[in-house]
């Protein structure tokens, strides 16, 4: 569990190792971010990087090296943040706060803001849309490294037997009338995935979690960062990722469309595929309300509580009227 013991005891770790990074021993040192992981900013006047402790036992080392090998193909193509090597060449060091193995990587800090969440966010998802159909044509014809392994996002690792972040049934505050509303929606949603199918039109490497914070907005336009969950599912999943506990907002259909066509710009999308978002936002949803009740000890976690399980319920209702 990543409590406030824990990344207390990272950044005493962190602070010890900066030299790691060739930063000074003083250097200021920021925590930005407690998720899946925990992120610190490291800057002395002559570096600035992002360092990122990774949560035990999600992600092992091979895996942490294939999103850097990714990031390290898609620097130059895409606003992504860069893979920065320790002074011994290796992009991946070992910390051990808490008495605890963790894996710890370093990129290149870049400047800027997430954008707030509102109906103004329309222009952002244009150039949103664009940027993301780059990044599958990317994904569609690099050639991935020997040994090259992330997780796979499908229904059985989302809402099935073998989820990746928790049973949507513990969700929080979940009353048994909502667990049956949900759980008929994961029905549905599996019998529609399955129609869909896996083919390599419709499935492949994507970033998986495009949602607001995880984006960057200042002069130069729209970064795109943190690729710890990249891996492999369906395209458009990467849109419901990106209205990722906003789901439930009125101006939700402007995002896809305006998504939609900054995709267009790029890449072809179907009437058929744009009228398939929907399906993923749900699935999304659900699947974060699984994650709410598996990291409690976040401040998203604590922040949403009942409230979000709740809107799940209602927005599972709305899928299934459809």
């Amino acid at each position: 569990m990543l409590d406030e013991g824990f990344v207390q005891a990272a950044e005493s770790a962190l602070r010890a190792d900066l030299p790691r990074w060739g930063l000074a021993p003083d250097a200021r040192l920021e925590c930005l971010s407690v998720s899946e992981n925990v992120a610190f900013r490291a800057e002395d006047g002559t570096r600035d990087l992002v360092l990122r402790v990774h949560r035990p036992g999600y992600h092992d080392r091979a895996e942490i090296a294939s999103e850097l090998a990714w990031l390290r193909a898609l620097e130059g193509e895409l606003p992504v943040p860069c893979p920065v090597a320790a002074r011994d060449g290796d992009f991946i060091q070992d910390l051990t706060p808490g008495g605890r193995l963790h894996h710890v990587v370093a990129f290149r800090y870049l400047p800027g803001a997430a954008p707030e969440p509102g109906a103004d966010l329309s222009g952002w998802f244009a150039d949103l849309g664009a940027l993301t159909a780059r990044l599958h044509g990317h994904a569609r014809s690099w050639r991935r490294p020997e040994g090259f392994r992330r997780k796979v996002w499908t229904f059985e690792t989302t809402l099935g037997t073998a989820p990746h972040w928790g049973d949507w049934r513990a969700g929080l505050g979940l009353e048994a009338d909502g667990a049956r509303v949900i759980g008929r929606a994961a029905a549905r949603l599996e019998r529609d995935l399955a129609v869909i199918g896996q083919g390599p039109d419709v499935f492949g490497l994507i970033h998986a979690d495009l949602r607001l914070a995880n984006l960057l907005v200042d002069t130069a336009g729209l970064s795109l960062i943190d690729f710890d969950d990249c891996g492999f599912s369906w395209f458009l999943y990467d849109f419901a990722a990106a209205v990722s506990f906003i789901e439930h907002e009125p101006y939700v259909p402007a995002l896809a469309a305006a998504w939609a066509d900054g995709y267009r710009r790029v890449a072809p999308l179907s009437q058929a595929d744009a009228g398939l978002l929907p399906l993923f936002v749900t699935l999304r949803r659900i699947l974060l309300t699984a994650w709410l009740a598996s990291h409690k000890e976040t401040d998203t976690a604590r922040a949403l509580g009942p409230d979000y399980t709740r809107g799940t319920v209602e927005l599972c209702e709305a899928f299934l009227a459809r």
